[in-house]
């Protein structure tokens, strides 16, 4: 029997030890989606933040599950406790979803979920439509299907992920590893947006053994806190120089456009239509510390000054990390659906975000993001 040289021996086996040495890629994180999408946007800034689901490659986007208000579907919306919206009649947003679908080269599923309010904490809206009981049939079918925990982002009134938890309880604390609930406000006193949708789903939710991570996102001033997600761009003009695909995919929905060849209207070759103030205007921004949170992404400041969004395996040693966490604390809900979150060291289901300086935090945001979104290429 012929022995290899010596050499040769010692070059396969160092290949050998290298190839067991070398860390295994992280797997990527099985997701639901939950958005409070229409067609044409209620806010495109919806359309802007979805991107993220897709582009993401830390990400396995397994379902998009459209969480839609029977009221903002009317030409005047009307819904309880919110000032009349004359922008309507607007649908739920699969054509965004079917565009990023046709852009990307995949085949995320979607569905809609009950348009209708939860009747108290434990409804299982069986009396829904079969059209908008397939959002909830769609959380549960993916969370069936999965080997591995699923986390659910919400944005909106959480109402299909409640639902879900009504009628499978057992399966969504099997199967769910985190519920990031973005809704409610910093300031227990105050009413925010997504908690008016429905606030029995917020009741139920934040009533469960759920392990769930809450990001309040109360706008304007009272957005300026360690604990809530609030941040603002001064203007899109950054959007110009993204890939053409996606230049035309918001420039899409932040034309409220109503082409019928809405796939042939994101098409590379096609000429993104952006007005000079639709780009020029402040843009207001939810989503980023969620994304960043599902995906283990830090947002860090390099040593030359600049900032990013980075995966954790690729930061620097000279880099400095600031505040993206998740907090344990305890939870208070009220009837209403407001509720009050008290950081704690006992065991717990909860967590709170926390940012640290939240100016600091929104000028490392502005050029971070931005960044990010300049760097995909479907």
């Amino acid at each position: 029997m012929k022995t290899l040289p010596l050499v040769v021996a010692l070059v396969i086996g160092a290949s050998a030890f290298c190839a067991e040495a070398a860390p295994a890629p992280a797997a990527r994180v099985a997701l639901i989606d939950v958005t409070d999408l229409y067609h044409p946007p209620q806010d495109a800034g919806d359309n802007f933040d979805l991107i993220a689901a897709y582009a993401l490659p830390e990400l396995d986007l397994r379902a998009v599950i459209l969480d839609i208000t029977a009221g903002f579907r009317k030409p005047v919306a009307d819904v309880p406790g919110m000032h009349p919206d004359p922008d309507g009649p607007r649908d739920p947003g699969f054509i965004p979803v079917t565009q990023l679908n046709f852009i990307f080269n995949r085949a995320v599923p979607c569905a809609v979920g009950p348009f209708s309010r939860m009747k108290s904490p434990e409804d299982k809206m069986l009396d829904a439509p079969a059209f908008q009981q397939q959002g909830v049939e769609l959380i549960l079918r993916t969370l069936r299907e999965s080997v591995e925990p699923v986390e659910i982002v919400s944005f909106g009134s959480a109402r299909p992920v409640a639902v879900a938890y009504n009628r499978e309880p057992e399966l969504m604390l099997k199967k769910l590893r985190r519920l990031h609930l973005s809704a409610g406000a910093s300031e227990p006193e105050l009413t925010e947006w997504n908690v008016q949708l429905d606030p029995q789903a917020m009741v139920c939710l934040l009533r469960s053994r759920l392990p769930i991570a809450l990001y309040p996102c109360s706008g304007g001033a009272a957005g300026y806190s360690p604990h809530n997600t609030y941040w603002k761009l001064p203007d899109l003009r950054f959007v110009e120089q993204m890939h053409p695909a996606l230049r035309a995919y918001l420039a899409f929905a932040f034309g409220r456009s109503h082409r019928a060849d809405f796939l042939r209207a994101v098409e590379t070759e096609a000429p993104a239509t952006w007005k000079p103030e639709q780009l020029n205007r402040p843009h207001h921004v939810w989503e980023t510390a969620v994304w960043l949170n599902v995906a283990r992404r830090k947002l860090v400041r390099r040593a030359d000054g600049s900032h990013r969004m980075v995966p954790a395996a690729e930061v620097r040693p000279d880099d400095t990390v600031l505040p993206n966490e998740l907090r344990p604390c305890r939870v208070e809900v009220k009837e209403n659906g407001h509720y009050r979150f008290m950081p704690t060291t006992e065991p717990t289901n909860f967590l709170i975000y926390d940012r640290g300086d939240p100016q600091r935090n929104e000028a490392a945001l502005r050029e971070a993001l931005p960044a990010w979104y300049l760097s995909i290429k479907p």
